[in-house]
């Protein structure tokens, strides 16, 4: 006897189709890259605006290839022209007005002598020696960064005063000239309009001599003796 055929139905089962998970792979990166931008958006607005190195996320007295390379990094990472985030723009704004700050000699050496005296005092408030060990801590650099921000918040101040005083003596000084070149208007307008008259006036004394000198000279009066 022959052996049976196999049905069609009897037929084994095919293995399962792979997964493909590069979708969600790409989303997740995607995700994680609009995270990394949110949060350095987020740190730039909340670092301290007069210090330009706070904004880059930078050490004092960083050189100026590094101010270069972190801000052509950061600015293309919180471009607004990529991201969502709403506050895109006023964090690229800030990360921009840093660059061009710490770009600027005088400017960056503004900045860093600020810097330098804020670490001054607070070595004297602590009554530390560049040898101390505490230099070297976080609990130190925590105060120098808070020590910093005060000095600069007072060189500010300073600054918006003798501003304040500059422009205040400027306006007096303007006022003084206006009132000076108004003075010599007048007496040019005064000295236009006597020269006009010049010849009205030769004429009307002219006339008056003549009449004076036309009357006919009067007879004197005989006195006649008394008695």
């Amino acid at each position: 006897m022959s052996t049976p055929k196999p049905t069609e139905s009897a037929a084994t089962p095919a293995d399962p189709a792979p997964v493909d998970t590069r979708d969600a792979l790409e989303v997740l990166e995607s995700e994680a890259k609009e995270w990394d931008k949110d949060a350095e958006i987020d740190r730039i607005l909340k670092a301290f605006r007069l210090n330009a190195y706070a904004v880059l996320g930078l050490k004092p007295g960083a050189p100026e290839s590094d101010i270069k390379n972190l801000y052509r990094k950061k600015s293309l990472l919180i471009h607004p022209d990529k991201t969502k985030n709403p506050l895109a723009p006023d964090a690229f704004d800030r990360l921009k007005k840093a660059q061009t700050e710490l770009m600027d000699e005088k400017h960056r050496a503004r900045l860093d002598e600020a810097i330098a005296d804020a670490r001054m005092l607070l070595m004297r408030e602590m009554k530390l020696t560049v040898d101390s060990e505490e230099l070297k801590t976080p609990e130190f650099e925590k105060k120098w960064d808070e020590k910093t921000v005060f000095v600069l918040v007072e060189n500010e101040q300073r600054r918006r005063r003798q501003m304040k005083a500059q422009l205040q003596e400027e306006g007096r000084e303007q006022r003084k000239q206006e009132e000076e070149l108004e003075q010599r208007k007048k007496k040019r307008q005064h000295e236009e309009d006597w020269e006009k008259t010049r010849d009205q006036r030769i004429d009307s004394w002219r006339q008056f001599q003549k009449g004076k000198n036309g009357e006919p000279e009067k007879k004197k009066k005989k006195l006649k003796p008394i008695g």
